[in-house]
C-alpha cells in the first residue's frame, strides 16, 4: 500500500470542500505556532497566476520549521484543476505534473501538506494519482463528474448524526427544493431545525419544514406571485404595488411568475390525462412516479436534476403547495397566463413604460375573468 504523505479534499461543493478541508487542517496544525502554519490560497484565474502559486507552494513546503520543528502547508481553494479552459491548458497540465513531483517528494515527518479543491476534475491523471497517494476524501459523496451535485441523502445523514435527529426521505426532497439544492443552506436549515425540536432522536417533518423554512428559490420571496396564484386580485395589486415600493425591478417577479406557471402548465395536463391527482397532502408520489416513466422522452436531461422546466423532478409534497388552496386553473387558462407573462416582458423592453402599470394591467387581465 502506497504510504499517504500529504492530504487532499476535494468535491463539487466548495462550502463542503472548505468545511472538511478546515477540519483536517485543525488536526495537521494542531500545536504548531503561527510560524509553522502557513495557508496559500490557490484561487488563480489565469495560467501565470497557476505558476505562482506553484513556486510559492514549493518554496513553503522545501522551508524547514523552526529549530527543525515540524510545519503545516495548506493549499487552500485550488481552482485550476477542474474541468475547464484553466485546468485543460498545457500551460496548467505541466504546472500540475510539477506539483504532483513535488508531493512525491514531501517528507510528512517534517510537513504535514493539505489540498482542497473544487471542483476537481476526477478522469485526469493528478485526481487519479491523488485518489492512491494521498489521505484522501470527497466531500458531499457523488461521483464528481461534470453536471453531477452533491449526494444530499449523505450530507443529510452526516449533519442529522451531529445533531441526533432524523430526517425522512420525503422531508429531505422537500428540504433540498426548499433550499435551492445549495449545500450550505442545507447544513444550515438542518442546525436551525434540530435546535427548535431541542430533543435527541426528534424527526424533521415536511411540515416542520414548511412552516419554518424559507424558500430559496428564485422568486419564491415574492408575496406578489403568492397573491397571484391565489387568484385574488386585490391582494395582487396591493403586492404589486409594495413590491415597486420596496424599489424591485419587474423581471424577478415576471421570471417567479412564470416559473411556477410553467409547472402548474405540465401538472394541469397530467391531471387531465388522469396520471396524477394532488390532495392536501400534495401531489400524488406514485402517479408522478408512472408519468415520470412514461414521460421521460420528452425531457432533455436526467430527471435526477434539479430543473424548474421539469415537473418530475420536483417534490411532490412541493408541488401541492404550488398548487395551494385555490383550484387550479383550466389548461387553456394557464397558457394564456405564459403568454400574458411574455407580453408584459415585451412591453417593459419595447419601451420606457411605467413597469409598475404594465404588471397591474397584466394581472387585471389574467384575474379578472
Amino acid at each position: 500500500m502506497a504510504t499517504r504523505t500529504f492530504t487532499f479534499v476535494c468535491g463539487s461543493d466548495d462550502f463542503l470542500v472548505g468545511r472538511a478541508g478546515a477540519e483536517k487542517w485543525a488536526a495537521l496544525a494542531e500545536g504548531l505556532d503561527e510560524f509553522s502554519r502557513e495557508v496559500i490560497s490557490g484561487y488563480v484565474a489565469v495560467v501565470d497566476d497557476v505558476a505562482t502559486v506553484v513556486k510559492r507552494f514549493r518554496e513553503s513546503v522545501q522551508t524547514l520549521g523552526l529549530f527543525g520543528g515540524r510545519r503545516a502547508v495548506w493549499l487552500k481553494d485550488v481552482t485550476f484543476l477542474a474541468d475547464s479552459e484553466l485546468g485543460g491548458a498545457q500551460g496548467t497540465l505541466e504546472l500540475v505534473a510539477d506539483l504532483q513531483e513535488l508531493l512525491a517528494a514531501v517528507n510528512s515527518d517534517e510537513v504535514a501538506v493539505l489540498i482542497t479543491a473544487s471542483p476537481v476534475d476526477r478522469r485526469r491523471s493528478f485526481a487519479k494519482w491523488c485518489e492512491a497517494h494521498a489521505d484522501f476524501v470527497f466531500a458531499g459523496g457523488g461521483d464528481g463528474s461534470k453536471g453531477s451535485g452533491p449526494d444530499w441523502r449523505a450530507i443529510a445523514d452526516a449533519e442529522c448524526a451531529r445533531w441526533d435527529v432524523k430526517l425522512p426521505g420525503d422531508a429531505l426532497e422537500l428540504l433540498v427544493a426548499k433550499t435551492g439544492a445549495n449545500a450550505r443552506l442545507l447544513v444550515g436549515e438542518i442546525e436551525k431545525l434540530a435546535t427548535y425540536l431541542g430533543e435527541s432522536g426528534a424527526t424533521i417533518t415536511e411540515d416542520l419544514i414548511d412552516e419554518l423554512v424559507a424558500s430559496a428559490g428564485e422568486g419564491d420571496f415574492f408575496e406578489a406571485a403568492e397573491a397571484f396564484f391565489s387568484r385574488n386580485l386585490p391582494r395582487t395589486l396591493e403586492a404589486i404595488r409594495q413590491h415597486f415600493f420596496s424599489g424591485h425591478d419587474a423581471r424577478p417577479l415576471l421570471s417567479s411568475l412564470q416559473n411556477r406557471n410553467r409547472l402548474l402548465v405540465q401538472l394541469r395536463a397530467l391531471m387531465l390525462a388522469g396520471d396524477v391527482r394532488v390532495s392536501p397532502r400534495g401531489v400524488d408520489k406514485g402517479g408522478l412516479e408512472r408519468a415520470a416513466a412514461t414521460c421521460a422522452d420528452l425531457y432533455r436531461g436526467s430527471a435526477s436534476e434539479k430543473s424548474g422546466y421539469n415537473i418530475f423532478t420536483q417534490n411532490p409534497w412541493y408541488l401541492g403547495k404550488v398548487v395551494g388552496t385555490a383550484e387550479l386553473p383550466a389548461l387553456r387558462r394557464l397558457i394564456d397566463h405564459q403568454l400574458e407573462f411574455t407580453r408584459a416582458f415585451e412591453e417593459i423592453l419595447a419601451k420606457d413604460a411605467d413597469q409598475e402599470e404594465i404588471l397591474r394591467a397584466m394581472a387585471i387581465r389574467c384575474l379578472s375573468t
